[in-house]
């Protein structure tokens, strides 16, 4: 589904220059790359404060814990989302509240978010899944009606651009409270392990989540508040650092192959394509069509069979999920998830596709859906 060998070979040389480095100052968990990078990211999201850890769930389960939620509070999310949004809500003994998405972004749908709210939320957590925004205008005013924490699951969508009715931009991840993303390999910012981070432009917040990523403590062997080990190391945030000027041109190649596929999927009546919200740009983390009316599962299995990747993201929705299953919930609540979990189907998407390969994995989608 991505090429990161053919990525690291573009920067092949500067990777291995700061691998060495590293190696040879031994300086492998908190060091000057580990900082660079978080200044680098907080310039280009404009935001005060980015606090790296180890991975986009510590993330998540980090920001909750900074925001002091307490067992039983209400926390609102989506059913269509991967499940790591509604694992750390349940492992920090918080109440789950799933809702269904919108048919055409897969992104949170606003009156179900309306109902869903009782005298028990404390959070609402948009996911800006696949590579664009959720409606934060109105997640946010609806927030602000109920005086609601919102935070931002940033993983997917790290370098989308939203745009409020006023004409204000701001970088996806940054609206909220606080945000949260990944910088797992195949995202469009990711190193090569695991790695996570935490935007906020609350100076307390920031603080307070500061001494929870490193074992509750500001100062060596005081333990102030209850943390856990949750740090980003130098490998991966020298990798980052790499990355990072680069991510505008990653999602830009993304965009082109995304526009590829849109071209030759145009007017076919079995494959409905992702569109892109008037309030946000894309960056196409996945480029995650819909097959009606004809076998999506066959489809997946003939790519597969013909060398082309290809996934289905997600096969199960959360509520259905053994894990996560609640007497709550209702069918009748998750009629659009229900039905993206039949048909959806995620191509191939990444920095080095060429348009040899965007043929032949076209064609052989064409051919299959006659």
């Amino acid at each position: 589904m991505v090429d990161l060998i053919g990525q690291y070979n573009h920067i092949k040389p500067q990777v291995n220059k700061a691998f060495e480095s590293i190696l040879d100052t031994a300086y492998y968990i908190g060091g000057p790359e580990v900082k660079g990078f978080q200044a680098d990211l907080e310039k280009y999201l404009d935001i005060k404060h980015v606090i790296p850890c180890a991975n986009g769930t510590d993330a998540l389960q980090i920001a909750m814990m900074g925001l002091g939620l307490e067992q039983g509070d209400e926390v609102i999310t989506v059913d269509f989302t991967f499940a790591a949004t509604v694992e750390v809500i349940a492992l920090l003994k918080l109440t789950p509240v799933l809702i269904d998405v919108e048919v055409d972004t897969y992104n949170m749908d606003i009156e179900a978010l309306k109902k869903a709210i009782t005298p028990k939320t404390k959070a609402i957590v948009p996911v800006h899944l696949f590579g664009q925004c959720a409606n934060m205008e109105a997640i946010l005013e609806v927030a602000k009606q109920h005086d609601l924490f919102v935070i931002e699951d940033n993983a997917q969508a790290i370098g989308a651009d939203y745009t409020f009715s006023d004409g204000t931009k701001k970088k996806s991840g940054t609206m909220g409270v606080v945000g949260t993303t990944s910088f797992f390999p195949s995202k469009n910012l990711g190193c090569y392990g695991d790695g996570g981070a935490i935007f906020t432009n609350d100076d307390k917040l920031a603080h307070d989540i500061r001494g929870i990523v490193n074992h509750g403590m500001y100062e060596r062997y005081y333990h102030d508040v209850v943390g856990v080990n949750s740090r980003l190391d130098s490998l991966q945030a020298a990798v980052l650092q790499i990355k990072l000027p680069l991510l505008d041109s990653f999602c830009d190649a993304r965009r082109k192959a995304a526009n590829y596929y849109n071209d030759a999927f145009a007017g076919n009546k079995h494959i409905i394509t992702p569109i892109t919200s008037d309030f946000t740009t894309h960056v196409f983390h996945q480029y995650t069509m819909q097959i009606i009316n004809a076998d999506r599962d066959a489809l997946h299995k003939h790519l597969l069979d013909n060398n082309i990747p290809n996934a289905i993201y997600y096969p199960v929705q959360l509520h259905s999920q053994k894990a996560y299953t609640d007497d709550r919930y209702k069918e009748d609540d998750f009629k659009v998830t229900n039905e993206l979990v039949k048909t959806v189907l995620s191509l191939p998407i990444h920095t080095e596709l060429e348009d040899d390969q965007l043929e032949y994995i076209t064609k052989t989608v064409l051919n299959f859906l006659k």
